[in-house]
C-alpha cells in the first residue's frame, strides 16, 4: 500500500463556497490520504459565513480557510497537485493556468449556493443540500482503492507521452 499523500485543488470562480467546503471535505474525510486545497479565477476575498458554517461539521480547522487566487497554485513553490477538480460551470469554461505536475482533471458542477436569494433558512438549507453532495462525490472519490487512482495517472502519462511530437 502506498503512503503518498495526494493533493488535490478544487477550483471555483470566487473560491468563497463550493470550493471551500470541498476543500475541507476531501481533506477530513480522505483518511491522511488525500490533502485539499481550494482557489478560484477571481477570487472574492472572502469565505461565505453560510459555507463556514457547513464546515464547522467537519474535522477540518477554520483558520485555514481563506478565498485565494489559482495563481498561488500555479507558482514555483506550491504543492504539487495530484487532482484539479472544478466545481463551478464557470471555471470549467475558464482557461487555467499550466499546473505543474500534469494533474488528472474533472468537472464535478453543483449550484451556486451563495446566489441563491431567500431567506437566511432557505438560504442554509441551499447550503446544506450542496454541501451533502459535494460529500457524496468526495466520498465516492477518496474510497477509490489506491491502485486504482495510481493507475490512471500512469495511464495520463502514456497517453501525454503518445502525443508528444518527435
Amino acid at each position: 500500500m502506498s503512503d503518498k499523500i495526494y493533493n488535490v485543488l478544487f477550483l471555483c470562480t470566487a473560491n468563497s463556497s463550493r470550493s471551500i467546503m470541498a476543500e475541507a471535505l476531501i481533506t477530513s474525510m480522505g483518511h491522511g490520504r488525500f490533502r485539499g486545497f481550494s482557489a478560484g479565477s477571481f477570487p472574492g476575498g472572502v469565505v461565505n459565513p453560510l459555507a463556514i458554517e457547513q464546515v464547522q461539521t467537519t474535522d477540518y480547522p477554520l483558520d485555514l480557510l481563506r478565498s485565494k487566487s489559482w495563481d498561488e497554485f500555479a507558482a514555483d513553490d506550491a504543492p504539487v497537485m495530484d487532482f484539479i477538480i472544478t466545481v463551478c460551470d464557470d471555471a470549467a469554461g475558464e482557461v487555467c493556468p499550466i499546473w505543474p505536475g500534469h494533474p488528472l482533471t474533472a468537472h464535478w458542477g453543483f449550484q451556486d449556493p451563495a446566489a441563491v436569494t431567500g431567506t437566511d433558512e432557505e438560504k442554509r438549507a441551499v447550503f446544506h443540500s450542496v454541501f451533502r453532495q459535494i460529500m457524496g462525490r468526495v466520498s465516492a472519490f477518496v474510497n477509490l482503492p489506491l491502485a486504482m487512482l495510481e493507475r490512471n495517472a500512469i495511464h495520463q502519462e502514456i497517453q501525454a507521452i503518445g502525443s508528444r511530437h518527435a
